[in-house]
């Protein structure tokens, strides 16, 4: 995945350049964003899409009652994992589906560990 600096560089380049027209310019620029020319605008994991869903942290806190903060310490603890979306640095929230595991196992009394999350 290339750096968003660089994308707006090769993106300068193809539009200074009179013999690609806008079509390519766009297959190309597709091509170095998603891997494959054919993708149009890929949107990001949104609940709903076929990819994993994704929680807020602040929704996370919400379902789990539980704060913002402890959301992060049960993901350095490794119960819960963070997700990143493409061309981001920093996590944008949780999978639910870690989410929902502890909720399941809190609500039932039963201690977990990152073991059980993984185990699936």
């Amino acid at each position: 995945m290339l750096a968003p600096t660089t994308l707006e560089i090769v993106k300068s380049a193809l539009r200074a350049d009179p013999n690609v027209s806008p079509a390519e310019r766009k297959r190309h620029l597709n091509y170095l964003r998603y891997g494959h020319p054919a993708a149009e605008n890929q949107p990001a994991i949104v609940n709903g899409s076929t990819g994993p869903r994704v929680e807020s942290f602040g929704e996370a806190a919400e379902r789990s009652n539980r704060s913002v903060r402890s959301i992060h310490l049960l993901c350095s603890q490794g119960l819960l994992t963070k997700c990143k979306l493409p061309g981001r640095k920093r996590a944008s929230g949780v999978l639910a589906a870690d989410l929902d595991k502890l909720i399941t196992a809190s609500a039932q009394g039963v201690a977990i560990s990152h073991a059980d999350i993984w185990r699936g």
